[in-house]
């Protein structure tokens, strides 16, 4: 049975939401106008004119903003609103190169809590669900995010944050958590852990994950189903836009994240162009924050690389839907002259049996050309040290004929590789005649 925490907004008629997005960018742009004097400037430049009429149809000719511009007004120069009425402050955690700090009103937050509600019911979450919150908290939006949502629902929360995964995974059977937030590669080690305190599987009540922050593969959601007794659902979201709850997938399809577009007006871009792209077109996410308060955007160039669909999902929801984050435009390795997206690599490692969820590419630069070393390590079911060459050849052999690119492929002991238990998982690393990232464990 489909649960959506605001049926109204989620199940909206397709026209009834294009005439509401197209009223609220308007509202936005008058805004912006009247408050902003980046965006003053920006709109004039574009030739909007002050009191221009703006809506849906005028899009396309409305300025993009970049993280530069963030960075460039750092701390306050984005803000809308007097600063007195800023009442959080949280912080992007610095993928793109350095932090971008945001600020909240009361009305956003509580829109905040809002669309994690609803993330949370696209994971079959209902008052009095216990939501096991284990994302960081402080400065990175993800753990107070969910939790928020997870109260204004009136789930059960445990905020356990992130960290001391032996207590996470007694916690997880103790208190019979239903919903587990996290990141995919905190879920993986979660499912480590569990084999290693002897809990089994048939012992947890979970039944949805909702996986976020990080780019992850379709392989990467059947191991962490393997490993653990949910159906993995990702979530989608960045600070500068409002943070996790942007978008979510459904537990009836798991196929496209919904996006809110009541409250944030999705496109695809070229991003050498800036042209619009269509309906399953893979470019550029743009977004436009239409209610923010503190800090709204217009068309926002989030660096990640998507695509959209808007066709009705089996679970009711008439909400668009993004696919998975396919990677980040400046996290695209060019090996060789070969353009790899680091979750390409981790489709195939995670479809290979005797790999383990755990890995690092390394570009090797110590040569005139690059060369891409993949570093991985075996699954608790192969014990044999003996097996890591054979591994390997399968992998690299993989590797060739999905990226077409020779790789090295190193096959590590499990336990190898560091685990990241609070924050992202780091998966890119480089090699220079200064410093080798595998020194330490190789």
């Amino acid at each position: 049975m489909t649960t959506m925490w605001d049926p109204k907004a989620e199940a909206m008629s397709v026209d009834e939401r294009a005439d509401l997005q197209s009223r609220r960018l308007g509202a936005l742009v008058r805004r912006l106008t009247e408050r902003s004097p980046f965006y003053r400037r920006k709109l004039a430049d574009a030739g909007v004119a002050d009191g221009a009429e703006v809506g849906l149809d005028d899009l396309a000719s409305l300025p993009f903003t970049v993280k530069q511009d963030l960075w460039d007004h750092y701390p306050w120069g984005m803000l809308t609103i007097p600063r007195d009425q800023v009442v959080r402050v949280h912080a992007s955690s610095g993928t793109g190169g350095r932090p971008s700090l945001v600020g909240y009103s009361r009305l956003d937050l509580a829109m905040w809590a809002e669309v994690n509600a609803r993330a949370l019911g696209c994971a079959s979450a209902v008052p009095g669900t216990v939501a096991h919150v284990a994302y960081g908290y402080g400065l990175f939006t993800g753990g107070l995010g969910l939790h928020g949502g997870a109260e204004l629902m009136g789930c059960t929360v445990v905020p356990a944050s992130a960290g001391q995964s032996g207590r996470q995974v007694r916690l997880l059977r103790d208190l019979h958590a239903e919903i587990l937030c996290c990141t995919p590669s905190y879920a993986a080690r979660l499912g480590e852990v569990l084999v290693e305190e002897g809990i089994d599987q048939g012992e947890l009540s979970l039944r949805a994950g909702v996986f976020g922050a990080e780019s992850w593969s379709e392989s990467m959601r059947h191991q962490i189903q393997a490993m653990l007794p949910l159906k993995a659902l990702d979530i989608y979201g960045l600070s500068e836009i409002i943070g996790p709850g942007v978008s979510c997938e459904c537990i009836e399809a798991q196929a496209g994240l919904h996006v809110n577009e009541d409250y944030f007006l999705v496109e695809v871009i070229d991003p050498a162009t800036g042209r619009r792209l269509g309906p399953g077109e893979r470019g550029e996410l743009v977004f436009t924050t239409l209610t923010r308060e503190a800090m709204p955007v217009l068309r926002y160039r989030t660096g990640d690389v998507a695509s959209l669909d808007p066709t009705p999902c089996v679970c009711g929801r008439t909400l668009t839907r993004m696919s998975k984050v396919f990677g980040r435009i400046d996290d695209m390795l060019v090996i060789r002259g070969v353009n790899v997206y680091p979750s390409e690599i981790e489709a195939v490692l995670v479809a290979e049996p005797a790999v383990g969820p755990n890995y690092l590419l390394v570009v090797d630069r110590t040569e005139a050309m690059p060369r891409l070393v993949v570093a991985c390590e075996l699954t608790t079911t192969i014990a044999h040290d003996d097996q890591r060459e054979a591994v390997g050849v399968a992998v690299a052999d993989a590797l060739a004929q999905r990226l077409g690119l020779a790789t090295e492929v190193q096959v590590l002991p499990i336990g190898t590789i560091p685990r990241i238990e609070v924050g992202k998982a780091q998966r890119v690393a480089v090699r220079t005649t200064d410093h080798d990232p595998l020194a330490d464990w190789v």
